[in-house]
């Protein structure tokens, strides 16, 4: 029989711990602005403790997995990459066992690399990967440093990461084309983001069409509170572009995502001509830990 499982998905930035079920329910979850950065050295026990220590006194006798940037060089011990392709098995097996306190020990789980003429790396996404449960596909997750996962046989063969988040929150804010943007009202976000979407497919690319932000507003064709949706649309086209040029075209794609991420790519997906088989990350992570931790026990 499962035993009951403590998760965290500690982050740069913000931390969440559910205590899982043997039946793969939520029974708690905590979430605070905990991540790694505010942990002083030598503190991630009594951190976990603040975090999740009424999970590990509700079910004293739940397996602990720790996973995302917590295993970096910045966290609490560095778990070493593991190379694609992986398996869940592979990633399971290179996890790094800590102590919380005395007799009590956690598994910190490792992140993927990838080397496909271009080296790249994620800490934490794989989990939500393994989650999906795909023999074959395609998935999205997006984010600051968007992610895209290809699968074959169950295993996550290769991956792409896109600083489609960043660059949006640096052309938005702190570009010149910030001086121009307000915030969105009536319509301006559905027309703004048909217009990013419209852009995109322009032949002069991203920096060209970035620019239109800027030119449109003051040719009088396009108002401040479009500035935003455009960006943010033109910016999700051109990563799925990016992405279908480095996987190939898909029919449909596995999207983790909820809320305005969800919808965002969803629409950016649908003027690609492409299905979004959507996921909530939550619910990715715990399916994703469950049976990453499920092969620790082997």
């Amino acid at each position: 029989m499962p035993k009951p499982l403590i998760a965290l998905d500690w982050g740069t930035t913000r931390a969440r711990a559910f205590l899982i079920s043997e039946a793969g329910e939520v029974a708690m979850r905590r979430m605070a602005d905990q991540g790694i950065q505010s942990v002083p050295a030598g503190g991630y026990p009594a951190a976990f403790e603040a975090l999740a220590g009424d999970l590990r006194r509700a079910a004293p006798e739940a397996a602990i997995v720790l996973a995302g940037m917590v295993g970096s060089r910045n966290g609490w011990v560095e778990a070493p990459y593991v190379a694609c392709p992986a398996s869940p098995e592979a990633i399971a097996a290179a996890g790094i066992a800590v102590e919380l306190t005395a007799g009590t020990h956690a598994t910190i789980l490792p992140g993927l690399s990838c080397d496909d003429g271009s080296f790249d790396v994620m800490r934490g996404e794989e989990t939500l990967v393994v989650g999906l449960g795909l023999t074959d596909g395609l998935a999205c997750l997006p984010g600051t440093h968007s992610k895209w996962a290809e699968v074959k046989g169950g295993r996550i063969t290769r991956f792409a990461s896109f600083m489609t988040g960043e660059i949006y929150g640096l052309l938005r804010n702190q570009s010149i084309l910030a001086r121009l943007a307000e915030e969105p009202a009536g319509d301006d976000a559905n027309n703004g983001a048909a217009r990013g979407f419209a852009a995109a497919k322009r032949p002069a690319g991203l920096l060209n069409a970035a620019f239109g932000a800027r030119t449109e507003v003051l040719a009088g064709r396009m108002k401040g509170g479009e500035v935003g949706p455009f960006l943010s649309s033109l910016l999700v086209a051109q990563e799925i572009a990016g992405a279908q040029a480095l996987f190939g075209a898909a029919n449909h794609i596995h999207l983790v995502a909820d809320g305005v991420m969800a919808e965002s790519y969803g629409a950016g997906l649908a003027a690609a001509g492409i299905a979004a088989v959507v996921t909530a990350p939550e619910a990715a992570f715990v399916a994703g830990v469950r049976r990453l931790a499920a092969g620790l026990t082997r």
